[in-house]
């Protein structure tokens, strides 16, 4: 066995989804993003937290506890 004829096992590989290629491809037109709305335009990135306008979960869940301004600094 050599290195250079080394193969990955069958069915591990699948072929890369060639999009924009045209209609005949099965990716064509829309190119996968769908029509109109935020994912279809150009240079469109949204933040990983951003939830579309719904409330988002840092802001639903409770806050917790609270900082003690009196409190001693303990660890140097």
């Amino acid at each position: 066995m050599k290195l250079g004829t080394l193969k990955p096992a069958k069915g591990a590989t699948k072929n890369r989804k060639r999009i924009g290629r045209g209609t005949g491809s099965g990716h064509g037109g829309t190119s996968t993003r769908g029509h109109k709305g935020q994912g279809a335009r150009t240079g469109s990135t949204t933040r990983p937290w951003f939830e579309g306008g719904q409330m988002p979960l840092q802001r639903r869940l409770p806050k917790r506890g609270f900082t003690n301004v009196h409190a001693k600094p303990w660890r140097s």
